[in-house]
């Protein structure tokens, strides 16, 4: 078994001026390009675009734990990472057993993408690679996806994905579609699940105990 230990450097901060913001992340971008941001505050469209642009790591109005907030957001980091290679490693064995097959179309495994976007309604999320998204999917937000998916929080809206496993937790009115199957919503509340496509067969198995993200 192959893993790979994860260390992350936190710094939050509160948006007061939107120049000020980008100003100061321009002049301090290579000690902060390997940080995860945590910023409170309205962000702007401005500054989401600027993070972006600057493949920063960021997440917004995340209420962290007192006191021990860098080992708290790398420990629910780490965890979520642990169970994305362990799945990843579960898929692999699965899959390696049957590529002799000519008709198999295995696609391959991407680089795992980290975002904090709340998608609302109207918006439309669509990835090429892999994705953990450490925010909600609200009623009419959509995410379309060809990598694996990892969403720590409710999904409310539409999933669309064709990659190899997601791990998630969906409400009732959520749809989501695995491989062009709709999956029952009724398997995936009260607890992040892992969708798997074993043998043609969809596979539900609960990866972790019910966990306050927010907290």
């Amino acid at each position: 078994m192959k893993t790979r230990q994860y260390s992350l450097k936190v710094c939050e901060l509160t948006i007061t001026d939107d120049d000020e913001f980008i100003s100061f992340f321009d002049t301090n971008y290579p000690i902060f390009k390997d940080y995860l941001i945590v910023i409170n505050g309205e962000v702007s469209k401005d500054i989401e675009l600027y993070m972006k642009s600057k493949n920063l790591m960021f997440m917004t109005n995340v209420k962290l734990p007192i006191g021990h907030t860098r080992q708290a957001v790398e420990h629910e980091i780490e965890l979520i990472k642990e169970q994305y290679i362990l799945a990843k490693e579960k898929l692999d064995k699965e899959l390696s057993s049957l590529k002799e097959l000519p008709s198999l179309d295995v696609k391959p495994q991407n680089n795992l993408k980290v975002l904090d976007t709340l998608v609302r309604s109207g918006h439309e999320l669509t990835i090429e690679g892999d994705l953990l998204l450490l925010n909600r999917v609200n009623s009419g937000g959509r995410i379309v996806i060809e990598g694996n998916l990892i969403v720590t929080q409710i999904i409310e809206g539409s999933i669309r994905c064709n990659g190899n496993f997601m791990m998630i937790k969906a409400s009732p009115k959520a749809n989501i579609v695995f491989h062009d199957t709709e999956v029952d919503n009724k398997y995936l509340s009260d607890r992040l699940n892992r969708v798997e496509l074993i043998n043609n067969e969809i596979v539900i198995t609960p990866v972790l105990k019910e966990t306050n993200w927010e907290q």
